[in-house]
C-alpha cells in the first residue's frame, strides 16, 4: 500500500519559518509595485499564480542556522523567487508557451515583447532588493546567479534537437539551470543570518546537489506523469526538443535508432511520435536511470548535513530528499 507523502507544511513544522514565508508573499506584490499599473499586473501575473516557493523556502530554512533573525532572510527569499520568476516569462517567450502554472502564459495573454520586459523589471526589482538589504555579496551572487542560468538557457538551446549530445550536456545544463539558483537561496539565506562560512559553504553544497535532484525529479515526472497530474501536456520536454536523462539513456541503448528516426525529422513533433518515445522510454526502464541518480544526489547531500551543527532545521533538511522523490510514487499512484 502507498504511503501518502507528507505536505511540505508537514515537513516543514518549523513556525518561524513560515512567519518568513507569508512575509515573502506579501513582499513580492510589494517590490513588483511600479507607477504604471498595467506593468504591475504583467509583474504579478505569475507571482499570483502561486507555485512551489521552493526557493524562498530554502532560504528560510538557511537562515534558521545563523544566530540573527531580520528582514533580510526575507528579502533572500525575495531576491531569489523574483530571479526565478523573471527567468519563466523569458523561458516562456523563448518555448513559445501558451500555458503556465495551469493559466495563459504572460506572452499568450499580452505578447512576447511584453513578457520580455515584465521579466526584466523582476530581475531588476531583485537586483535593487539585493543592493538595499543583503550587501554587495548578495549582488554579485545574484548576478553571477543569473548568469549561469543564461549560460544554462543557451546552451539548452543549442541541444534542442540533438540526438547525439550525451549526459555531460544534460546535467550541464539543469546545474545552470536549476542547481545553481537553489544553491544562491540556501546561501543568501545563510548570509542573511550571519551564519559562519563553515555552515554558510555547508548547507550551500546541500543545496546543489538537492537542486540536482529536485530537476532530475521534474524531468522525470514530464515523462512518467499523466497531463492532469502536470498542469501541462505530458512529455513536454520532447515535444520541445529537450532530450532528458532517460531519453539520452535509451538513445545510448538499443532503441536508439528507432528514436533517432521518430526524433529526426524536426519539430513540431506529432502527438503519435511523442507517446511512442514516451512508450520506449517508459517500457525499456529507462526512467530509472534518472531516479537512481537523484537518490544518489540526495543521500550526497544528506551526508553533507553532518556537517552542520545538530539542530531542527539540519533534521527539516534532511526530509526533503524524501519528499521530492516522493512526487513520482504520487505521480504513478494518479
Amino acid at each position: 500500500m502507498l504511503m501518502e507523502t507528507p505536505s511540505i507544511e508537514q515537513l516543514v513544522p518549523m513556525p518561524p519559518v513560515w512567519d518568513r514565508m507569508q512575509l515573502v508573499e506579501s513582499r513580492l506584490i510589494d517590490v513588483t509595485d511600479s507607477s504604471n499599473q498595467f506593468l504591475s499586473k504583467i509583474a504579478r501575473h505569475y507571482l499570483i499564480a502561486g507555485g512551489k516557493r521552493f526557493r524562498p523556502l530554502l532560504a528560510q530554512l538557511a537562515a534558521e542556522l545563523g544566530p540573527t533573525r531580520d528582514q533580510r532572510a526575507v528579502d533572500a527569499g525575495v531576491a531569489v523567487e523574483l530571479i526565478h520568476v523573471g527567468s519563466l516569462y523569458h523561458d516562456d517567450v523563448i518555448d513559445e508557451a501558451d500555458s503556465r502554472r495551469s493559466r495563459a502564459s504572460a506572452n499568450h495573454n499580452w505578447d512576447n515583447t511584453i513578457a520580455i520586459l515584465a521579466g526584466d523589471f523582476t530581475l531588476a526589482r531583485a537586483s535593487e532588493l539585493a543592493a538595499r538589504s543583503l550587501g554587495l555579496e548578495g549582488v554579485i551572487l545574484l548576478a553571477q546567479t543569473y548568469a549561469q542560468l543564461c549560460e544554462g538557457q543557451v546552451l539548452e538551446l543549442q541541444l534542442a534537437g540533438d540526438t547525439m549530445h550525451g549526459p555531460a550536456d544534460y546535467y550541464q545544463v539543469i546545474e545552470d539551470k536549476t542547481a545553481s539558483l537553489i544553491r544562491t537561496a540556501a546561501h543568501l539565506g545563510a548570509m542573511a543570518s550571519d551564519a559562519d562560512p563553515a555552515t554558510t559553504d555547508a548547507v550551500s553544497t546541500w543545496a546543489w546537489d538537492l537542486g540536482v535532484a529536485f530537476q532530475l525529479i521534474d524531468d522525470v515526472l514530464d515523462l512518467v506523469a499523466s497531463s492532469e497530474f502536470l498542469g501541462k501536456p505530458a512529455g513536454s520536454d520532447v515535444g520541445e526538443g529537450t532530450f532528458t536523462l532517460p531519453v539520452l539513456a535509451a538513445l545510448a541503448d538499443t532503441p536508439g535508432e528507432e528514436l533517432r528516426e521518430l526524433l529526426g525529422h524536426g519539430r513540431p513533433y506529432p502527438a503519435a511520435t511523442i507517446d511512442r518515445v514516451l512508450g520506449i522510454v517508459r517500457g525499456g526502464g529507462y526512467v530509472e536511470v534518472a531516479i537512481s541518480d537523484a537518490e544518489h544526489r540526495i543521500r550526497r547531500a544528506e551526508k553533507t548535513l553532518d556537517e552542520l551543527s545538530i539542530s531542527e532545521a539540519r533534521e527539516v533538511m534532511r526530509g526533503l530528499g524524501s519528499y521530492l522523490m516522493g512526487q513520482i510514487d504520487q505521480a504513478r499512484a494518479a
